[in-house]
């Protein structure tokens, strides 16, 4: 996808007159490297986000049962449009009516490493390795750390079904049996506040 193009799917389904989401535009990559984020998003039906920098925007999958710290835990991660880098710290309501209503919060959020590497050990730049449908990487957040891999198990190409990947901790020094928090008692790593808090401070009086 050309650059100028790199989110036009975002922008096409959101009124920014209307949500508070991040209109953003490509930008050039983070100066402390390159970052993630894991959102949790209330909205049809519960999941959380997690979206990884990557060629000037935020790579996204939507994990219905989120990233968790066990091994055994293979997540289920569905891609969805890229966002601009300013989505990392979205945190709020889209309204009633707007693509993907509901609230998120930040569950988590930090930088992140490459690790990918081709079968002789050379480093595999990090979206040439997404664009072969595998890729490791090490996260340094705040409530996730260590290795982490995504690997596309569908492509999308056959019989109508959507593109899929499966999300996986790698079993090392960071990994745990905690699996993933609940969702309803999980706190933004940015303010504290939980979901129904956010909803609720956004109501009006």
């Amino acid at each position: 996808m050309a650059a100028k193009d790199a989110l036009e799917h975002y922008h096409r389904r959101r009124d920014f007159s209307r949500t508070g989401e991040p209109r953003g535009e490509r930008g050039a990559p983070s100066r402390e490297g390159p970052r993630f984020v894991v959102q949790i998003h209330d909205a049809r039906t519960m999941h959380f986000d997690f979206r990884l920098e990557a060629d000037g925007v935020l790579k996204s999958w939507a994990v219905p049962k989120g990233p968790s710290t066990d091994p055994h835990d293979k997540r289920l991660a569905t891609p969805t449009e890229d966002h601009p880098l300013e989505y990392r710290t979205f945190e709020g309501v889209i309204p009633h009516g707007e693509y993907g209503a509901g609230t998120v919060i930040v569950w988590d959020e930090g930088g992140y490493r490459n690790l990918t590497t081709d079968r002789a050990g050379r480093p595999v730049p990090f979206t040439e390795a997404l664009a072969n449908g595998h890729a490791s990487f090490d996260l340094d957040g705040h409530k996730l750390h260590g290795g982490y891999s995504l690997t596309r198990i569908r492509t999308g190409a056959d019989g109508g079904d959507r593109e899929a990947w499966l999300l996986a901790k790698h079993a090392d020094t960071r990994a745990s049996a905690g699996g993933t928090p609940d969702p309803y008692r999980a706190r933004s790593a940015l303010t504290g506040h939980t979901l129904r808090q956010v909803s609720a401070g956004a109501r009006p009086e």
